[in-house]
């Protein structure tokens, strides 16, 4: 009798047990995945817009003559007030809340200003930020102190609906706006200067001077308790030593006459240089301001320096002498109460090597006499002494030159004096004198033999 095998038993025999297992657990994952994987679902907004506003960054409030970045703050606050969420759906790009390359162009309208910056691009603007924007703008001189607005026009584009068609594609619509924002624009109270003419006076190198500045205030306001500066100007050899002058009120269309005290280094050289003028003073407001900064140039005259024009003085070896020593004031100007000083060294010494000038103006000499003493064994040649000038600048000031070289020239003496100092001659004198007296003495000798 045959007996039939029971349910899965012919299944065991025919199959591996390692194909049996991997089909229960293929089995396993697809009912798994069927129970957690939901069906994909889109994004649907279905209303939102941008909403754009725009400020100033900082303080609004600018000064007449002056250039500014002013900073300009674009900020979103749109909202996305409905979302659905669908299966189905196809999510979109854009969100309507965003504001699409947006366009900010500055106006001027009746401000007293000049807009020196295109209109500029600065993208895209999401909900909840912000952007940048910056414009350079010159504040007219003669603006006048109050309230302006400017206006800021913002063009920009956003999504404001998208049709689904079918289950894979979609059409975009968007919409392009122009808006229109004032931004409060305050002009303070204030003066602007300008420097009408730079008057020097004994200004040179390596000494002082004074320089006279006309200035004018061509703004439309009066500063009170206003004050002169002048500042120097980088590097500049030429630096105020009085550097203020007190102008009090300092109305519109007024010009003053302002005199300073400046100093100019030893190096520098005869040609125009740089200084810098401000004025410090109180508006309407009462608050303190400063003018810009003005720039001019100052024209420097070359430093007093001096040449000697006398041949070389001459000296014999110990021997003291005199020398005459002239001396050329080749410098741009006067140099007062002038006196010249040498500086005796090996082989020659001196007790008198101070001489007064008095007053040179440019181009002129003055000769002086110096008394030397030079050693017995001084070499015959020409030497240079040192010498300098001490003088007094236009403001009295003490100066000194820079070395100049005297030239003395050590000379054989003439003369009985030169034969007497050669020894070879003295020498043959000698000679020559004890011969005559030796022939006179024989000459005595045979006078008294024969009279006797």
């Amino acid at each position: 009798m045959q007996l039939k095998p029971k349910m899965g038993e012919s299944v065991r025999k025919h199959l591996p047990i390692s194909e049996y297992m991997w089909l229960l657990g293929m089995a396993v994952l697809v009912l798994t995945t069927c129970i957690t994987t939901p069906a994909l679902a889109g994004t649907k907004y279905m209303s939102g817009s941008p909403n754009l506003t725009a400020s100033i960054s900082g303080s609004n409030e600018f000064t007449p003559g002056t250039t500014v970045q002013m900073k300009v703050i674009i900020q979103n606050t749109g909202l996305n007030t409905i979302k659905m969420v669908q299966s189905g759906i196809i999510d979109r790009d854009d969100v309507p809340s965003t504001a699409k390359m947006v366009k900010v162009t500055l106006g001027e309208d009746d401000a007293p200003v000049l807009i020196k910056s295109d209109p500029q691009m600065i993208g895209d603007v999401k909900a909840s930020n912000n952007s940048l924007v910056t414009f350079d703008i010159r504040v007219k001189d003669d603006a006048k102190a109050g309230t302006y607005q400017l206006p800021l026009i913002i063009d920009y584009t956003y999504l404001a609906d998208a049709d689904q068609d079918g289950t894979d594609n979609l059409v975009y619509r968007y919409v392009k706006k122009d808006l229109q924002i004032e931004l409060p624009f305050v002009v303070k109270s204030a003066i602007n200067l300008d420097v009408l003419s730079v008057t020097p006076d004994d200004i040179n190198a390596g000494s002082s001077g004074y320089v006279t500045l006309k200035l004018k205030n061509s703004g439309v306001d009066t500063g009170k308790k206003a004050i002169a500066k002048l500042i120097r100007n980088g590097n500049s050899p030429v630096v105020p030593v009085d550097s203020t002058v007190y102008i009090g009120d300092f109305n519109p269309g007024q010009v003053v006459d302002t005199k300073f005290k400046v100093s100019v280094s030893r190096d520098g050289e005869p040609q125009d240089y740089p200084l810098s003028v401000l004025v410090s003073y109180e508006n309407a407001d009462g608050e303190t301001l400063e003018t810009p900064v003005e720039d001019f140039g100052i024209p420097v005259g070359a430093k007093i320096t001096f040449t000697i024009t006398s041949p070389p003085g001459e000296t014999t070896p110990g021997k003291k002498g005199t020398i005459e020593v002239t001396y050329r004031n080749d410098g741009e100007a006067t140099a007062y109460s002038a006196e010249a000083r040498i500086s005796a060294v090996d082989p020659f010494t001196s007790n008198d090597d101070l001489a007064y000038l008095g007053d040179l103006k440019p181009g002129e000499t003055g000769t002086v006499k110096f008394v030397i003493s030079t050693a017995a064994d001084a070499t015959k040649k020409t030497y240079g002494l040192d010498s300098e000038v001490r003088y007094r600048d236009a403001l009295d000031n003490s100066q000194i030159s820079d070395t100049v070289k005297v030239p003395v020239a050590v000379v054989p003496s003439g003369g009985v004096a030169a034969l007497v100092s050669n020894p070879i001659i003295v020498a043959v004198l000698l000679v020559i004198i004890i011969g005559a007296g030796y022939y006179l003495y024989s000459q005595r000798k045979r006078t008294q033999s024969s009279d006797s």
